[in-house]
């Protein structure tokens, strides 16, 4: 008897035999014409908690083969960390106390944003929050503003939503460099893009009928009239957050502000006691733990402080905080901050269990547990990424996984590596 699940596989291992291998100088060889993909639309995973979960996101990753110079970017080597420098388990020698599952790469990469964004769907997280350092074109800020952009562009079809999460400290660095005569000129550049480019997007997260802007500060832009010029050339003005306990420095501009990640977990317990009951908006938070890697990085001196991640237990209990405060909205700290040890993405050191945990928080429902068959197509997609009609098959995957259709990704990836 043939069942409704074998069936799929069968189909999928046709696919494969339709598609045949090819080679791996693009499948040349092969002169049947490859089937078109079947583009599905993202299915939303069904969740019985009812808060919403965003994740903070950093663009900034760059690697050798990736920048114009042939160097790793900063945020892999800090002053003194060499990621030319393999040992002998295969770790490249970053700048973090902490190592990525698979390995460290370039946040401009199409198949690592893919990977990111299925494991965060399958987690059940509703968007991410993108930590965003402006337009103008200095310092790395560009090369982050084009990750940003490559990530944007898989939104849709994942079926995640995103806002931004704006950098006001290094606004002074425009004005010196000629490129705009005040900072509130500068701010002001920087909304017009944002208005421009994302506010618009059908993905963009829209809190009250506006759209969402978070500002990790205010760190330069400190008066009430500095913002109130900043937004005067936004319409409609945004739904507006600051860093805890810094909305003041906004004045009417702010519609409340997002807890964040410091000292130990009785600063977050005192923030949901004492500051988020007198706030419009207010964004709890979540994280693993916090372990800085900037002393040893030789970049600057160290935080001074740390949160043990507990093998886990510090996550789960920023979750629980976040629970008994009925918290609206959560942010979780951080998808990927590996140099403050801040990371939720799954590394050799923790795998996928913090990816478990906000599953668990956020009660996914009627989901298997996927994250390594996502990492497994990630394996696969650079295993293979000269042949195109492995590629084909890839697309194929993708598609079944951001439809939910499980049965079918798994059957395909496992008749792929057969």
């Amino acid at each position: 008897m043939i069942t409704s699940k074998s069936l799929k596989t069968v189909c999928a291992m046709l696919f494969v035999s339709i598609l045949g291998c090819g080679s791996d100088d693009g499948g040349s060889d092969n002169p049947d014409p490859t089937p078109e993909v079947e583009v599905l639309d993202p299915v939303a995973v069904s969740k019985t908690n009812s808060t919403k979960v965003y994740m903070h996101y950093m663009s900034w990753f760059e690697t050798n083969e990736s920048s114009g110079n042939n160097q790793w970017g900063y945020h892999w080597t800090m002053a003194n960390k060499n990621p030319n420098n393999v040992d002998g388990t295969g770790k490249r020698e970053i700048a973090s106390h902490f190592y990525p599952l698979i390995g460290p790469y370039h946040s401009g990469d199409k198949d690592v944003i893919e990977y990111h964004l299925l494991l965060m769907k399958y987690a059940g997280i509703d968007g991410v929050l993108i930590d965003w350092y402006g337009r103008y074109d200095v310092n790395d800020y560009r090369m982050i503003r084009d990750n940003t952009e490559a990530l944007i562009d898989l939104l849709d079809e994942v079926g995640i939503s995103y806002a931004i999460v704006y950098e006001d400290r290094f606004l002074h660095a425009i004005v010196d460099q000629g490129m705009a005569p005040t900072i509130e000129s500068a701010a002001k550049s920087d909304m017009s893009y944002i208005q421009s480019n994302y506010f618009n997007d059908d993905a963009y997260i829209q809190i009250n009928s506006k759209p969402l802007l978070l500002n990790f500060g205010p760190i330069t832009l400190t008066t009430p009239e500095q913002w109130t010029e900043t937004f005067s050339v936004l319409n409609p003005k945004p739904s507006f957050l600051t860093l805890w306990y810094e909305s003041a420095e906004a004045g009417d501009n702010a519609q409340g502000e997002f807890s964040w990640v410091y000292e130990d977990n009785t600063h977050l317990t005192n923030f949901y006691n004492n500051q988020y009951p007198n706030l419009d908006l207010a964004f709890g938070s979540a994280y693993p733990g916090f372990d800085d890697f900037y002393e040893e990085g030789g970049a600057e001196a160290g935080i001074g402080w740390s949160i043990d991640h507990n093998s886990g237990a510090t996550l789960t209990e920023t979750l629980s905080l976040a629970t008994g405060s009925n918290a609206e909205y959560l942010q979780l700290i951080t998808w990927n901050d590996f140099g403050e040890g801040t990371m939720l993405e799954p590394t050799q050191e923790f795998g996928y269990s913090s990816l478990e945990s906000i599953k668990s928080f956020a009660e996914v429902q009627n989901l298997p547990n996927v994250f390594s068959s996502i990492y497994q197509l990630h394996t696969l997609r650079k295993a293979h990424a000269n042949n195109t009609n492995i590629q084909k098959q890839l697309d194929q995957v993708f598609y079944y996984f951001v439809a939910l259709q499980v049965d079918d990704a798994l059957a395909l990836l496992q008749a792929i590596e057969d």
